[in-house]
């Protein structure tokens, strides 16, 4: 398969922000009647609008809105043209500070799009949870703003989840926005050290990815969870804010049984670090800390020991690596907050692993376990920081 030109995928990011205006006007005319009401809900508060609909959508498409103005209208743009219209939008917002969602206040209504306001930034986890809670589709379908899908991207999921009733959780393959003939992502891969990456991240997208096969999990900037098992086992764990939010959940689903499928045409195109930057203090602090949560968390009892000293060693390594690089503060504040949680961390593993449904074999294996699967990894990382510096 020839991968997209450049200007076929511009063409197809402009087509997605001409219709805005267009189709929420077409849709709010559908049902002229739909009620507006206001109300704070859980424990952060919020101030929330939201249109009603006279029917329950299928699927709820949740976005989490931070300083995304840049994104937001090309990203609800390709949602509006989705061949598959049972659907909600519900837009979470997340304290932004760039007047993002200040036109579709001003200027939009539609009873298929729920715009929620938060006063503060209260993390990528927290805010997809809110979005979860309020969801009334059967599906949740998580979208970055920064992520612009193709118009059967939904289709293509939902076909998917209808002949694999087994499966849980759906991946999509995401394509990088400034290098379409790159892959961004084709699931997540977990490795048995604690590292975890997209699978295929930066390999040609004509040669990569074109499979329907079940991975460890969902990368959450395009990724479609049942709602009820979402909700089961507490949605993404808030104290994570953001990064690696989305493997500890894969991993969590995994332990009470659940599966991911990979659906190879459900396509997203993804900007990627949009908001936060490629290899900043915050990505590094906030994934390097996580992935240790994580491990201690979700890794059953007997693969924990196996595998702790290879975790450990890859902890020292990745001090002294970004020490080397300038970044050390980042990295061992990042170590030393997660040591500083162990006992919180361990009460939720005492919880998760007294829930655990999936035996030990079906846990390890999907987990990735060649000694430099790692190595190869990192390196096609930084062929594309490189390109991108």
């Amino acid at each position: 398969m020839d991968a997209p030109s450049r200007a076929t995928q511009l063409t197809f990011i402009s087509s997605c922000k001409k219709p805005l205006e267009l189709l929420l006007e077409q849709a709010a005319q559908k049902d002229p009647g739909f009620d507006l009401y206001w109300f704070s809900i859980f424990r952060h508060e919020p101030v929330i609008t939201v249109y009603t609909m006279q029917s329950l959508p299928l699927i709820s498409v949740i976005i989490v809105v931070w300083n995304s103005k840049k994104h937001l209208a090309a990203c609800l743009g390709c949602l509006l043209m989705q061949t598959l219209g049972e659907f909600e939008i519900i837009l979470v917002d997340n304290g932004s500070e760039d007047g993002a969602l200040d036109e579709l206040r001003d200027k939009y209504s539609s009873p298929d799009l729920h715009i929620h306001r938060l006063s503060s930034n209260l993390g990528f986890a927290a805010a997809n949870n809110i979005g979860a809670r309020l969801a009334r589709g059967k599906w949740l379908a998580l979208l970055n703003a920064d992520a612009y899908p193709e118009p059967d991207w939904l289709k293509n999921l939902l076909n998917a989840a209808q002949q694999n009733p087994e499966y849980t959780t759906f991946s999509s393959r995401q394509l990088q926005y400034n290098r379409p003939d790159l892959l961004d992502g084709a699931g997540d891969e977990y490795h048995v050290s604690g590292l975890a990456w997209r699978r295929y991240y930066n390999h040609t997208e004509k040669d990569h990815g074109f499979s329907q096969e079940e991975v460890f999990g969902a990368c959450a900037a395009a990724a479609m969870y049942r709602r009820e098992d979402f909700l089961r086992v507490g949605g993404f764990d808030e104290d994570y804010f953001s990064y690696f939010e989305d493997v500890d959940l894969s991993f969590r689903l995994r332990l009470a049984g659940g599966r991911c499928l990979y659906v190879p045409k459900a396509i997203v195109h993804h900007v990627g670090s949009a908001s936060t930057g490629k290899i900043s203090d915050f990505v590094i602090y906030h994934g390097h800390r996580n992935l240790v949560w994580t491990f201690l968390k979700d890794m059953p009892a007997l693969l924990f020991w196996l595998y702790l000293p290879l975790h450990l060693l890859m902890n020292l390594y990745f001090l002294v690596s970004f020490t080397v690089k300038g970044k050390g503060r980042a990295i061992f504040k990042a170590k030393w907050d997660a040591i500083k949680h162990i006992p919180a961390v361990l009460k939720k593993r005492k919880m998760m692993q007294s829930q655990r449904r999936a035996s030990l074999s079906e846990i390890h294996r999907l987990m990735s376990k060649g000694l430099l699967t790692p190595y190869w990894a990192s390196r096609q990382r930084k062929k594309a920081n490189g390109r991108n510096q």
